[in-house]
Order: C-alpha cells, then structure tokens, then sequence
C-alpha cells in the first residue's frame, strides 16, 4: 500500500509552485480576526478578495478559500471550494494557500476540502439563503458576469430543504422536472416555478433565495412571482413570461430525478491510521478500529481517521515535522485516491488542540485540557458515575438556559409530582410515602409540574425497571402518551432506562432516590429477600443523591462511595477512603429511609470479620484513584429527521442555531449525555414514529460505542425546557408566533406583483418584451417603473398625475442626495416631495446609493405600494 499511496500522493502535487512572496505576507495581513465570513477567489494562481455582496456566488471555472472565524473562543475554518470545472493548476494553488494561511493563522484551523455539488453541512450553513453555481470563470474561459444589472436572462435549478444550492442550467424546458424548483431570472422579473413533486420547505428556501438575488443583486427592483407547476392555469401573466424566454412547451416536464444519496454516511468501521515517511516514501499503518480512545493519537506523529469511506480526517500532532503538517492535506487526498473513495470525499485536516465535533464524538472518550463541565466535574466511577456539583442559585436556571442545559436543570425540583405504577397494564397511584422508591420489577410514570413566568410547564418521565415485562414497557409508553394528551401535549418526555437517571430527576426526590435490583412496590406483595443487601450510595446534596441496590458481594465495593449492608443480623454503614463529608452525610440519610435498624459505622480497612462474611467474603473492589476519571466532552450535535424526499433521513446541521429548527420535521439534539427529540408542530406521524427508532440506532451504530440506555427526551415545539434551550445561542421565545408559512409569502409575492400591474395601468401605459405584449412586472426589456422615473427624462410613467406634478415642482433638475437622505420633510429643497425622493435622483447616485441606505428605500417603496392600494380601491 506503501507505493500506491505514494503514487496517489505525488499525482496530487501541483506543478505550480505558489511562493509566501511579500504580496501575500500583505494579503493575509488584512486577514480580520474577527468573527465573520471572508472569501478569496483564486485568480492567475492569486488570492483576490471577493465582496460581500458576492458571497455564496460561485463560479464552477475558479476554486476559492473561504474563511470562517467563529464567536466560540475565536476557533477557525478554512474551506477550499474546488469547481468543477476549475484547472489542476488552480486546484494546486488553493491548497497551498490553504496550508500557508492555515500556518498564518498559528495551525489553529480546521481545514475543510470542498467539492461543488457535495460541500460539507457546515460550508453551507454559512450562506442562510443557499449557494448558486455560476458558468464561467477563469479555467473555463468564459467571463464572468457581472449580475448586478437588468441585463440578465439565466434558469437556476434549486434543489435542498436545508442547505439549498442553485445551479445555472440550460435556458430551456428540457431543464425542469416535476421534483424541484427553477428560478427564471430575467433582471427585472424573477419567476419562482415549482415543480408539483416539490414540498412546502423546499419552495419557502427557493422564494428566500429568489428574494436574496433581487435584494443583492438588483437593489430590491425586481419584482417576483411564483407559478405552482400542478396549476400553470392560475398563472397565465406569468406563464407568458417564461413562454416568451424558454420558448414554446411542446411535451410534457420530466419526471423527478430521484436525490443523490452519495452524501449518506456509509454504515462501516472508523478506521485510524499512523501516517509517516521511511526514505521519502509515505506509510500509512493501520493502529485501530471502532471504539477508538485518545490515548491512540500521539503528539509527535499525525494520524489519518477514515470514517467509514463517508469522510477523510488528519490530525497533526502538535510536535509532528514541520514538512509532515504541511503534507498533510495532500496526503488524505493521496489516500483517498489509493482506497478508490469518489473524489467528492469530504477531508478535513486538524491539529492537535482544535479538533471538530465530528472527531471528537468518533472516540469513546475525549478530554480537553483545563475544561469543566457546566459548574462541577463529573467522573465515571467503576460502573455508576459519580457527580461533584456545586450549589447554584436556581434563579438563574430559567434567566441563563445555557446553564439550565449545561447542569441538566430546569430547576432545583421543587416543583410538584404525581408518581403512578404500571399494574394489570393500567395506571395506578402511587402513595406520596413510596415517593422515590423505584423497583426493578416495575415500570413507572412520573409527572413533574413546576411555574415559569406563571405558565405551568411539564416534564413526564418514563421510568422502565430492568426486570419489567415488554407488555409492561410498551403499557407504558402507552399510558404516557394517554397523559400527554390530557394536558393537551404540552409535557416533555424522558425515556428512564434503570441505572441512567438524569439529574433532575435525582432532584425532584430531594436524596431519597432508592433504585431495588429486582421486585415490585405493588401493594400487598412481599418481596422474597435472600440473604443480606447492598446498596451503593452517591451524592453530596439532596439535588444529585441515589442509593442504588448491588449485588451483595465484596466486589461491588468501591473507595470513592459510601455502601449501605443490610445483614441478617447486622446494618453496617461503610465508608470508602475517596468519600467525603457531604457524601457520608447523605449517606446516613438515606440509609435512615432504606432502614430503621441502627446502623454500625465502618471505615474503609476497618472492617469487622461479620461485614465480610455478610458479603460472602473478602474479595477485590476498586479501590484505586486511576478509576476517577473525567466525564468525556462533547459538543452538542444536531440533526434533522425528515422523510419528505420520499425517505427517512437524518442530516447534520453544522453551528446550528433555532432557525435550523424545522417546524415539519424531528430534530435530533445530542448532547452525549441525553438524546432530544424536538418535534416540529407540522412534522407528521411517520417522522416522529421513525425518529425513536433512528435516536436508537443512532445510539447503536456510534463508533464511540455509545450506552444503549442514553436518557431520550421528546420535546414539543413550543413548550422548549431551558435543558434544551440552553444548547441553541440567543433562543426566542417567540420566534413561531410571528413566523410567516410559506403560502403566506407567496401570496404577498403575488399581491406585489398584482400591485406593480395596478401601477402600471394607473400610467396608461403598456410594457412589452420583445414582439409580446408582456404586462407582468419587471420583464425584460420592460421601461422602468414609476418609482424609477427621473427628472426631466421622457417618460411614459410621467402620464401619472401624481408624477407629473412632481416633475414639474423640481424643475427638471437632480438633488444631490446629501440634501435628501435622513432629512425630515421641513428640510427638504421646494418641490421635493418626502414620500418620493427616490425620483428626484440621478441614475448614478440612484445606484451608487443601493446598499447604503437600502432601508430608506425600501420604507418609500413601502409607502409608495400603499398609495398605490388606495388608488385601486384594494383597500
């Protein structure tokens, strides 16, 4: 494998060499290392900047280097964007941009390669309203188009839910197909065409796209309209329109094309590799399969981590050669090209310190240097986790959700509880005085209530004891749904797995959680109890004690807990060398609720000969610090849960934020130590039924060998807890309420088209387009509207009587634009009037100024479509 890897990775060296010269000392000098986006394309082997208003244009002849400088600690992303249609040379030029900037920035990024069509979640999640393809570009030889201009006739072919991309295709029918969405984009009129087989959230993010060119690119003067490709019928004005630009239809649209499905994670092994050079050649040695742990990676080397063939991962040890950081892209190309992977295969390159999310949830275990979790350590003790957490002022839970998610606490569980039993399959009450006490033979329904700005909220835990019966677990989940339902699904759900209680609901028993092995609490039966029992005991405070029942043996001692042993004849209380004062305070007291017997203390080694033969004798225990050890952190991951493309899928969204929270689809938050499922109010049946069953195998595919028993919380849209709340930056509470559907645009859209038709019959005037008698708004070739018209210019607008006395009272001469922009009325020269100054500048300022004072426009053009409205008589 030596010599073909070697092979890969020499056809990969780009011919040209591209030199750190002074010029691009000064280029990555201007480099802001503020957070925020910055773009280079690569022109004649250059870096040049790309404006902003350009963002997400790319042209399929050029690569480009995008920069991503995150507000989480000022952590960065450098992407290299190949087209397809861009020149190995071009290609070579960019990656070692890449690495030179990559060693600029202190080899603190992770480097991302691009590959148009198949860009990471993350590159896209930088461009809100997608990413358009363009013709043309360097390679290509073709020009490349300047956009902010009428002059313009271009079909783009949107496709995505999520991460929407517009490529430039064919002006012509035989592009369209019934399973997506065209943008007919003729400068002045963008025409949105929705193929019948599209849905709702794919035709919203086309109508945003269709609005981000006409507000970027035309100045907010191009007027939009949607035609539904099952009812050309309802659209005659505009189907004119793209008659007139595509030509006459004469079969019928194309079927759908069915999605790509290359971008699926591949169900394999994660792979790690020990990467190195002997006598200039490259070796790349296999250390390890799935669960991989930390340990494996080594500072002085770098490692290549093939996910399963679905990505390509190098990391670079902090004391690696110089020369192997630098070959490190290019030797995960290499490899790439040696294991036969499609081209399109994502790669990314990090260095030790900066690892992504995606690498570090690949190990079982990850620990960052001189990090804690929320406001206290936790630690894995032998096989039940032990948690240090400090008092926190419970207040501060609800004001600060970061923290309510980072501890795991809606509260401080002072709230109220209602706690039922599955027996015969039915729901019966539980006595208050049982509170607490949960049997491994049962399974049990817990309902939280607590008050948030007086509103009640709920949280229903499903407790399932290990020894329960399946009809009793699917009883259940059952009788949780019949309560859900009473109070009007408004309660979040818990899954409980014995054994993996989350925090709250340790609070909400005040350290009086006792967990039994086995048995029932049914009123009545009495449990058969054979010989001596013992129960482990952890916790400092009345917010995270449990008392779990074990087998009664030496072994299942450890140093760091205090253990309750109910004997025959004897109740010992034991003390382990690694507890503390709290820890045995809590530990008397809910051995107090476990027995009334009195209990005889016994330090660790000064164990009377009855303790151990009450255990069956003396045997090993752990009893060794090396089994304290920090709790892996991970960040939260999230994922959309959708079948609206025909099937079930999961997709990742990368710096994911509320807006990536889709009302018709399940979302699936990870954040390691519990799984939420977020169920929008539009999702349907099929997608919230098939989401359990994903988180599930979710949990069992892992390559970290993740815990089958993880918490899962289903969580409704609208009645968010602050536990999850916590994990999204800057949460609106509000932000549904105010939403607008996507019929809702449309048919503002439509209104604004219908309004700019009044316009122009209020004008007496006719536009065509060529040889056709076009009346739509904003066609090709159109005279510019009123709004457009200026002084002293022949006009057919001017037949307006409104406009006629404008033209007159200025005279026929231009304002400046200083004596027009943020002046109040009283201010403004004679004869200008304040709700149409737009017409009294020249076509150069009128340009010149879009961008800079859009908002003022754009309230006049406002304004102006409710006169408009008046002189209709629409309202």
């Amino acid at each position: 494998m030596v010599a073909t890897l070697e092979a890969a990775s020499k056809s990969m060296k780009s011919t040209v060499h591209v030199m750190m010269n002074e010029t691009n000392k000064d280029a990555f000098r201007s480099v802001n290392r503020k957070p925020g986006l910055q773009i280079w394309t690569i022109n004649k082997l250059q870096m040049v900047p790309v404006p902003s208003h350009s963002f997400g244009n790319f042209f399929e002849g050029d690569c480009y280097i995008v920069l991503h400088m995150s507000q989480n600690m000022g952590t960065a992303d450098i992407h290299y964007w190949i087209g397809k249609a861009s020149s190995q040379d071009e290609q070579g030029a960019a990656a070692v941009y890449v690495s030179q900037l990559d060693e600029y920035l202190g080899g603190a990024p992770v480097q991302h390669r691009e590959v148009q069509g198949y860009e990471s979640p993350r590159f896209k999640s930088y461009f809100k309203n997608g990413v358009i393809y363009k013709k043309g570009g360097v390679a290509s030889g073709f020009d490349h188009v300047d956009t902010n201009t009428y002059n313009v006739q271009r079909l783009l072919h949107v496709k995505g839910r999520k991460h929407v991309t517009a490529t430039e295709v064919d002006v012509s029918w035989n592009s369209f197909n019934t399973g997506d969405i065209f943008l007919l984009d003729l400068g002045k009129a963008i025409v949105q065409w929705n193929g019948e087989k599209s849905n709702r959230r794919e035709k919203l993010k086309a109508t945003l796209l269709a609005q981000d060119i006409r507000d970027r690119e035309r100045g907010g003067r191009a007027q939009i309209g949607v035609v539904e490709g099952a009812d050309e019928r309802d659209s005659p004005e505009l189907m004119k329109t793209m008659t007139e630009a595509l030509g006459q239809r004469n079969t019928p649209v194309k079927a759908a094309v069915p999605d790509d499905d290359s971008l699926q994670a591949r169900n394999a092994i994660v792979r790690l590799y020990h990467v190195y050079d002997v006598s200039g050649n490259m070796v790349v040695q296999e250390v390890a399969t799935q669960p991989l742990t930390q340990d494996l990676l080594q500072s002085s080397d770098c490692y290549i981590l093939d996910n399963g063939g679905s990505s390509v991962m190098v990391w670079k040890g902090k004391h690696a050669s110089k020369e192997e950081r630098q070959a490190a892209m290019n030797r995960a190309v290499g490899y790439i090209k040696a294991k036969n992977y499609p081209t399109s295969t994502s790669v990314e390159v990090m260095s030790e310190g900066g690892e992504s999310a995606m690498f570090k949830h690949l190990f079982k275990s990850w620990k960052d240097k001189n990090t804690t979790q929320g406001l206290g350590t936790t630690h894995s003790l032998g096989k039940i986790a032990k948690l240090d957490q400090v008092k926190f002022d419970v207040l501060q839970l609800h004001g600060h959700p970061e923290l309510a998610a980072q501890q795991r606490m809606v509260d401080d569980g002072s709230g109220d509880i209602k706690v039922w039993r599955i027996e015969n399959l039915e729901l019966a009450e539980v006595e208050p005085r049982s509170y607490g006490q949960f049997y491994g033979g049962d399974c049990y329904l817990v309902l939280y209530t607590y008050r948030v700005s007086n509103r009640e909220q709920h949280i229903l835990y499903m407790w399932q004891g290990r020894h329960a019966t399946k009809d009793e677990v699917t009883a259940c989940a059952y009788q949780a749904v019949h309560i859900d339902n009473k109070y009007n699904g408004t309660p979040v759900q818990v899954r409980v797995v014995m054994g993996k209680e989350p925090r709250h609901f340790l609070a909400i028993f005040k350290g009086k959680l006792i967990i039994f092995e086995g048995g029932t609490g049914r009123p009545g039966v009495v449990n058969p109890v054979d010989g001596a029992r013992l129960f482990q005991v952890r916790g400092t405070n009345e917010l995270n004690t449990k008392a779990t029942e074990v087998l009664a043996r030496a072994s299942s001692l450890n140093s760091n807990d205090v253990f309750l042993l109910d004997g025959e004849h004897s109740c010992y209380l034991w003390y382990g060398k690694g507890c503390n004062g709290d820890e045995r305070l809590m530990g008397r007291a809910v051995s107090d609720v476990l027995s009334k017997r009195e209990k005889q203390v016994v330090m660790e080694g000064q164990e009377p000969a009855e303790f151990w033969v009450a255990l069956g004798g003396k045997a090993p225990y752990a009893n060794d610090k090396s089994f304290q050890m920090e709790e892996p952190l991970h960040s939260p991951r999230l994922f959309e849960c959708s079948n609206q493309t025909g099937q079930f899928r999961m997709t990742e969204m990368a710096d994911f934020a509320q807006s990536d929270l889709d009302e018709e689809d399940v979302m699936l938050l990870d954040t390691w130590e519990e799984i939420f499922l977020w169920v929008g109010n539009s999702a349907n049946e099929y997608e919230t039924k098939e989401a359990w069953n994903c988180a599930r195998e979710y949990l069992r595919t892992h390559p970290a060998g993740r815990d089958l028993d993880t918490p899962m919380i289903s969580v409704k849209q609208g009645f968010e807890p602050p536990t999850f709340t916590g994990w999204f930056n800057a949460w609106d509470p509000h932000k549904w309420s105010g939403g607008k559907s996507y019929n809702q645009i449309r048919k503002e859209l439509n209104d604004e088209a219908t309004l700019s038709q009044v316009n122009i019959n209020l004008n007496n005037t006719t536009l065509k387009s060529g040889g056709g008698g076009y009346q739509a708004p904003g066609g090709p070739m159109s005279p510019p509207p009123v709004y457009k018209s200026h002084l002293g210019e022949s006009s057919p607008h001017a037949t307006s009587p409104t406009a006629s006395h404008l033209f007159s009272a200025a005279h026929g001469k231009h304002v400046a634009p200083e004596v027009l922009i943020n002046k109040p009325a009283s201010e403004l020269p004679p004869g200008v009037d304040p709700c149409h100054k737009e017409n009294f500048l020249s076509d150069n300022d009128f340009e010149r100024l879009l961008g800079v004072d859009r908002l003022e426009f754009q309230r006049l053009a406002t304004w102006r479509q409710n006169e408009l409205k008046k002189k209709a008589g629409l309202f």
